[in-house]
């Protein structure tokens, strides 16, 4: 676990602030905006796409904006949010215990943060769990453990560094009997591009615990660790299985990815992205970032998934007459979904439904087809609503023309940005055909899907 000591605290860390930071300009025409702007035009290019055409002309800016949000922790301090909201409160004035601003373990479970991947600048979500003891007969204002919170999760970060810094500032500034930190990181987990590779029991997620602890915390064996993981009331978690995961070398997904020469242009610009964030892209944490995070975005060109709908000789099928035809709405259920946001360069992944009339099931070598045509539009510059339809308008005349197609999708772009909506997902239709003017064969249809849960 994270053991922390006063000799590693220095100047940054205490301010909680990049001592090259400097007071924003306006946003746009600030240099640093401008530096991302012109370097995700280069990425953009790489990719060989048009960066006049409409739906990525701003997508720039915006992955400016969204990044410049998302680092924004660097230009914070710790103590402008700390000062002024300690509070003083008696201890336990008779008998023995602990209590109050004496003792007492205080703990908010369950803050909803996001982090920016140091390895491969893709963001990731934080579950924070942060406690301390009081002393000196006093406490803070619990809004401020969040606060303070954010600003070190609002970095590129790695999860041990981010509990570790979390926990020191606390105890620097606060000066608690102790401070713990448990978190929770999910970091979103791709499939292998190959052909043949994509499937849809590929795990989504790679999930690690760490935590850290200061003062009466510090040692694994203090009993105070009893009191704050019986209030977590995790049946999961464990000092054992916390410290098991600690000791991990690297959790990101991106560190497996084979190694190889990139467009240097494109892993030029990534560093200079890195540059206009304030960091050091020769820091021995960033030092392959750009090059792992181009590898990553090339896939989405390179991925070479192709359709090979003349050779499937298993549809189309037989379609259905007028009569009774709401009998025969089959589906295939469950199809996995990746893809790219064109507007803000983030990733987002879910299932794809598809309804259709006939008294015909698709064999298995036409389930492969239709995840092929799932894949074949998801590995690229996309939105969800386009997305949708073109799996419809290629899927119709296989199935018969009579079809709904329904997907429902997580974004990272909606926990990464200004707005923060964790746990949301967003789901957009298709309809083609007699289920267009057939309200009950649509809701038979949409019966039949499955809670989703991603």
């Amino acid at each position: 676990m994270g053991a922390l000591h006063d000799c590693h605290y220095d100047l940054g860390l205490e301010n909680g602030i990049n001592p090259g930071g400097c007071v924003e300009l306006d946003f746009e025409q600030d240099p640093e905006t401008v530096a991302i702007e012109d370097a995700v035009k280069v990425l953009l290019e790489g990719l060989g796409e048009d960066i006049n055409r409409e739906g990525i002309r701003k997508t720039p800016l915006r992955v400016a904006k969204a990044l410049r949000e998302g680092t924004k922790g660097y230009n914070q301090k710790v103590k402008d949010v700390i000062q002024g909201a300690l509070f003083p409160e008696v201890g336990v004035e008779n008998g023995v215990g602990q209590a109050g601003g004496a003792g007492g373990l205080v703990l908010v479970r369950d803050l909803d943060l996001f982090s920016y991947c140091e390895s491969c600048l893709l963001p990731f979500q934080v579950k924070c769990h942060v406690g301390y003891i009081p002393s000196g007969q006093r406490v803070v204002g619990l809004s401020k453990l969040s606060r303070v919170a954010d600003i070190f999760a609002k970095r590129l970060q790695d999860p041990q560094r981010l509990a570790d810094e979390i926990c020191l500032a606390l105890q620097h500034w606060i000066k608690p009997t102790g401070a713990a930190v448990i978190l929770h990181c999910s970091h979103i987990h791709f499939p292998s591009f190959a052909p043949g590779c994509l499937d849809s029991d590929h795990s989504k997620w790679v999930k690690v615990v760490v935590g850290s602890g200061s003062g009466s915390f510090e040692k694994d064996d203090s009993p105070m660790w009893v009191d704050f993981l019986g209030l977590l009331r995790h049946k999961d978690i464990n000092l054992e299985t916390i410290l098991s995961r600690t000791k991990a070398s690297c959790w990101c997904p991106s560190r497996s990815f084979k190694t190889g020469p990139s467009k240097s242009g494109m892993v030029a610009a990534v560093g200079s992205i890195i540059q206009s964030l304030g960091q050091d892209p020769c820091r021995k944490e960033l030092m392959g970032t750009p090059n792992r995070f181009v590898k990553w975005l090339m896939s989405f060109k390179d991925s070479n998934l192709e359709m090979e709908l003349s050779e499937f000789d298993g549809i189309p099928l037989r379609t259905i007459g007028r009569v009774n035809y709401k009998e025969h709405i089959k589906s295939e259920l469950n199809l996995s979904l990746w893809s790219l946001c064109e507007h803000h360069l983030l990733p987002f992944y879910g299932l794809v439904h598809i309804g259709y009339l006939s008294d015909e099931e698709v064999n298995p070598k036409g389930k492969s087809l239709l995840q092929s045509i799932v894949h074949f539009y998801g590995f690229k510059l996309q939105v969800q609503e386009r997305l949708t339809r073109q799996i419809a308008e290629t899927v119709a005349p296989l199935l018969g023309g009579d079809l709904m197609v329904v997907v429902e999708a997580n974004h990272t772009c909606m926990i990464s940005r200004g707005i923060e909506k964790f746990g949301s997902n967003t789901a957009t239709i298709a309809v083609l055909g007699r289920f267009s003017n057939d309200p009950a064969a649509r809701s038979k249809f949409l019966q039949s899907i499955p809670s989703y849960s991603l």
